[in-house]
């Protein structure tokens, strides 16, 4: 899997390629992770990447040419997308993240300013992807939440591919409660069931557990998972 990441401020993504499992699986060859500065594609002879809106308003918006020249740098490979991260876009969401990690490549374009000159969306941008009902002050950090949540559905990536199974949204609920040892600290005893031994009584608790966390916390979550276990 490859993500290419065109951004402003490539240094931001040092820390978060080189560790943990993001960083064990770009040493495995397992994925590509390339970062480009749009500045360097500028053919403004200051690299400027900006310029006022027409019509007026606040901000700068990032101008095509740049951007337009370093996602062309490179070809795309077939079953590769162009993803602009905006807070108009649709919200990622697991479902989202499965759908992106079958494909070879995803190029992850990162806005700043006011955004991103309409025509370069229009002409190049497969798909608007957004991280939340939020604005950031660039697209980097977006950016990074993508690569880590489609990289850990990749095969292989996770040391155990079942973690990112049972892991909260997988099954459209949120994940059951972990404990680890000791089985008491200061008091507090891990739940029984969890010490018997017995596997089909260990996986009810978890499912149970499941089901009312997400009624509590996300009903949403929990009505979609009924009406959809419904027309099963």
């Amino acid at each position: 899997m490859i993500f290419r990441i065109l951004t402003l401020f490539p240094e931001m993504f040092d820390g978060f390629i080189s560790s943990s499992i993001i960083g064990k699986a770009i040493d495995q060859n397992k994925i590509v992770v390339s970062t480009e500065n749009i500045r360097s594609f500028s053919s403004d002879k200051h690299s400027k990447v900006d310029d006022a809106p027409f019509g007026g308003g606040a901000g700068m918006v990032m101008r095509v040419q740049p951007l337009k020249d370093a996602l062309l740098s490179k070809p795309l490979s077939s079953s590769g997308k162009v993803i602009y991260l905006s807070p108009r876009g649709q919200t990622l969401t697991h479902e989202k993240v499965v759908e992106l990690s079958g494909l070879s490549e995803l190029v992850l374009v990162c806005g700043h300013y006011e955004g991103v000159d309409q025509r370069f969306i229009d002409r190049y941008v497969d798909e608007e992807i957004s991280i939340g009902d939020y604005v950031l002050t660039g697209g980097e950090v977006a950016a990074m939440v993508v690569v880590d949540s489609v990289s850990r559905m990749v095969s292989d990536v996770l040391k155990n591919d079942a973690s990112a199974e049972d892991e909260s949204f997988a099954n459209g609920l949120l994940e059951y409660p972990h404990y680890t040892r000791p089985a008491i600290y200061e008091g507090d005893s891990v739940p029984d069931v969890l010490l018997s031994g017995n596997h089909a009584e260990i996986e009810k608790w978890r499912n149970s557990q499941s089901l009312e966390i997400t009624k509590s916390r996300r009903p949403d979550l929990y009505e979609k998972h009924l009406k959809e276990k419904h027309l099963k």
